[in-house]
């Protein structure tokens, strides 16, 4: 699709070339190098089948030459909302011989979200699974279709297309690869948008967040540098590949170290316990829940997860308290980390970083990549004060789809990206996620950071998880409302309030209102939906919600 307006420059493409960020690769060229040195070798693996090296190079080439039979030029934006199956592979692969542009999206939305992201991206094809717990995708798409007049190819993966749809399993099935007059495959340059991914949503319109293979694979690079990933590591990827930590540390880092990916397509923490324990997984990555569920499972205790050495666990606020006791129980390294969409993981804690950074941060930025905290004014503050989150680096996004005005909005006048984030950095450069800009609550004009108040009420015996959110007052214009899944018997506010007190924190910052749930309406990387906490209860008490 020509005409894709970008942050890229030939300055910066220089720059990070001269700097060895940016190799100019694509997985393809991994993709071929594997399937020659290790064809025999397990590639991938899912619930229903398991794929060489070389099967996998022979089936994204016919599925390429199959999207470009049907039309799919190169160029083209093809959308998925597979989940983690072996499928979503070879289709994101032949994305990349056919030089598409792959738009993943995680298998939970629904017609909502799919109306804005198909026709924002106008995109050309769509590949759906026939049916996802319990979900009837045909059918939800058959009833977008009139609403989506770009989109010309519906593929169905595992069930019964419907009327003008077409099954994934003919894309791999028929030899396009020897078909007479088939045309070469263009492949992607690696400064070309070959991605595009929305965002979460947790505050406003989700935006289409570009980028190009070598900004994707820029980050990767350093992180198996940090962490001591090799070609005979097992990845278990439960977080859908329709989110960066996927994509990014499921997908892409497997593709790199021509290692082996599990993939597990709805969370169960028994589950991925089992699959840890089969598939000898050395490590995993995803966000607090994953690692909170996965602490407390019973099957723990039961199954041998001693080749287990790396749980990453990054995209949402991590508390303290989950980082000790899952080293303790799960007998491996904990990272934390953090990142977004726009950038993939920019910190995180290294194997050998002493027990104050790895408890009590998350992390130190990747080689290539700067942290930045700032006043109100954008002038850097000293360290050890909180303040607005800046970043920069070769892994930075270039740009959201068709929203220029946004682009420009997001970045400083000397190029920094405004990650809406408040944190700290430490003297040795290690960051710490205090919130959102807009988890700061102003009680009477006096701030509140809901980070630390989250962090002592997840320690309370009677906590399983917390979010705390500003709820609308006439007077106070804000106070704080926790909402609490609780473990076991439900807490009282009276209990969070003294147990608060006692850890000294100052009055004005104490919870004034306690919701209890049974769960948290949550993005589909592990991010709670905090605004609609927020909105839930402005309801209760008659007001508009705080913005």
């Amino acid at each position: 699709m020509a005409g894709i307006e970008t942050t890229l420059t030939p300055a910066r493409i220089a720059a990070m070339r001269a700097a060895g960020w940016w190799r100019d690769e694509t997985l393809d060229a991994y993709l071929d190098r594997w399937a020659r040195e290790r064809p025999d070798k397990t590639a991938i693996v899912d619930g229903r089948s398991r794929l060489t090296w070389a099967a996998l190079a022979r089936a994204a080439e016919r599925v390429a030459h199959g999207l470009q039979a049907a039309g799919v030029e190169p160029g083209a934006v093809v959308s998925t909302q597979l989940p983690n199956w072996n499928e979503w592979v070879v289709l994101a692969l032949a994305c990349v011989r056919l030089g598409a542009i792959l738009n993943p999206i995680p298998p939970t939305y629904r017609a909502a979200e799919l109306r804005f992201i198909l026709g924002r991206l106008e995109s050309r094809a769509f590949v759906v699974p026939a049916r996802f717990r319990g979900h009837d995708h045909v059918a939800m798409t058959a009833a977008l279709r009139a609403e989506a007049p770009a989109l010309r190819h519906v593929w169905v993966a595992r069930g019964e297309p419907g009327p003008g749809m077409r099954p994934f399993a003919e894309l791999g099935d028929t030899a396009w690869e020897s078909r007479a007059g088939r045309r070469p495959l263009a492949g992607t340059d690696p400064n070309a948008v070959s991605e595009v991914v929305f965002t979460s949503g947790t505050t406003g319109e989700p935006k289409g967040v570009m980028h190009t293979a070598n900004t994707v694979l820029s980050i990767c690079h350093p992180l198996i540098d940090r962490l001591g990933f090799h070609a005979g590591d097992v990845a278990l990827m439960s977080s859908t590949f329709g989110h960066q930590t996927g994509f990014l540390y499921g997908y892409c880092l497997t593709l790199l170290l021509g290692s082996t990916g599990v993939w597990l397509d709805v969370w169960n923490a028994g589950e991925a316990a089992r699959l840890v324990e089969a598939e000898r997984v050395t490590y995993t990555m995803g966000a607090t829940p994953f690692l909170q569920d996965f602490t407390d499972a019973p099957a723990v205790e039961r199954r041998d997860l001693g080749s287990l050495r790396l749980f990453i666990s990054a995209g949402a606020s991590i508390p303290r308290k989950l980082v000790q006791d899952a080293r303790a129980r799960l007998r491996c390294a904990i990272s934390a980390g953090w990142g977004m969409s726009e950038n993939g993981l920019v910190s995180c804690n290294g194997l050998r970083d002493p027990e104050e950074k790895v408890f009590g941060t998350d992390g130190v930025p990747l080689p290539g990549m700067e942290l930045r905290v700032v006043d109100a004014a954008g002038a850097a503050v000293p360290a050890g004060v909180e303040g607005e989150l800046l970043v920069r680096g070769h892994s930075q996004f270039v740009g959201y789809w068709k929203r220029p005005e946004f682009t420009r909005e997001a970045h400083t006048a000397d190029g920094w990206f405004r990650t809406g984030d408040r944190a700290v950095l430490d003297g040795d450069g290690y960051v710490s996620i205090t919130g959102r800009s807009k988890d700061i609550i102003i009680r009477g004009g006096e701030n509140i950071s809901v980070a630390e108040v989250e962090n002592l009420l997840f320690a309370h015996p009677k906590v399983q998880a917390v979010a705390v959110v500003a709820m609308p007052d006439p007077r106070l214009v804000e106070r704080a409302c926790a909402y609490v899944v609780p473990r076991g018997e439900a807490p009282t506010l009276a209990e969070l309030v003294d147990w608060l007190e006692r850890h000294g924190l100052a009055r004005h910052k104490l919870p004034e209102r306690l919701e209890v749930v049974d769960e948290f309406p949550m993005t589909p990387s592990g991010k709670i939906q905090k605004y609609r906490l927020r909105e839930d209860v402005a309801g209760k008490l008659g007001l508009p919600p705080v913005r």
